[in-house]
């Protein structure tokens, strides 16, 4: 068996994530964060837990290692979207810096419990340069697509470059648009989600036309999101295996879509741990180890 980090699609062997009852502690700690971080509303303490504990489930059941990231009074509510402060590979993690300063505390505090799972630090993105996970993709085990955002600047794109081309990894730039500003999270995977080695879930009207023409040139079926659906988080697709999707429920016919390519899909409940702070299941896991 192929197992590896350098993957979106492979069957989850592990996973990292973080709990919303460590990440939101509890409504206090929330009614202080949440506009400063631009979350769309207020999310309820005691709904979250419950949609996170149906999230956390989903995952077990397809039998993943979930390691879990701990509570830490450094970082905010934006925690519990541990993809982003961390890129998996192979040869061990790359700490990232991130873009948005309310969550410039996260990589330290993912380290710490790397290092304590004695998982090795391949390198890390150190300011002014800054990159987030959100915006970083494995195309295959060989290339890394990465967007140019207001959150991953070209500094960081550099050292990631030079971290990844020591093991011959081709890094692919994507420049991403304008759209909403500097205030919106707004990642490469908002609009592009790989569910299995030639089948990705896109929204084609912000997506670049040299990076969607790439992924036509590679052979990719496209799952094209409704206009509609893209705010509701229809384009942050989870997969646990090939083809096998974890999605936010509400998104009826993407979903649709994704059972036209062959595809099983599973839902939950987001609208307290996604749909408020702009994190779907991408969002919300870290994935280590896939199988292919």
């Amino acid at each position: 068996m192929n197992v590896t980090c350098q993957s979106e699609y492979g069957k989850l062997q592990s996973v990292f994530v973080k709990k919303a009852l460590d990440a939101f502690i509890d409504q206090t700690i929330i009614s202080q964060q949440w506009k400063k971080l631009n979350f769309l509303s207020e999310p309820d303490f005691g709904i979250a837990l419950r949609e996170y504990q149906d999230f956390q489930e989903m995952l077990q059941a397809q039998g993943a290692t979930l390691k879990f990231f701990e509570k830490n009074d450094r970082v905010t509510l934006d925690s519990i979207y541990c993809r982003d402060a961390s890129i998996a590979t192979d040869k061990g993690m790359i700490l990232c810096t991130m873009g948005k300063d309310g969550r410039k505390n996260e990589p330290a505090a993912a380290s710490k419990i790397f290092q304590a799972q004695g998982i090795p630090i391949l390198g890390e993105i150190k300011y002014p340069g800054t990159v987030e996970g959100g915006d970083v993709a494995w195309l295959d085990q060989k290339t890394l697509a990465v967007g140019r955002t207001y959150r991953t600047n070209d500094e960081g794109i550099r050292q990631l470059k030079q971290i990844l081309s020591r093991d011959g990894i081709n890094v692919m730039e994507v420049q991403l648009p304008h759209y909403k500003g500097p205030s919106d999270v707004f990642h490469l995977m908002s609009i592009f989600s790989p569910v299995d080695k030639n089948l990705a879930v896109v929204f084609s009207p912000l997506m670049p036309i040299t990076f969607r023409d790439e992924l036509l040139a590679r052979g990719y079926a496209l799952v094209e999101v409704p206009e509609q659906e893209f705010e509701t988080m229809g384009c942050n697709v989870l997969a646990i295996a090939p083809r096998h999707c974890l999605m936010v429920r509400g998104n009826d016919d993407t979903k649709a879509s994704l059972l036209a390519a062959g595809c099983t899909v599973n839902e939950y409940v987001g609208n307290e741990i996604s749909y408020k702070g702009g994190g779907g299941p991408t969002c919300l896991t870290r994935p280590l180890w896939r199988a292919l």
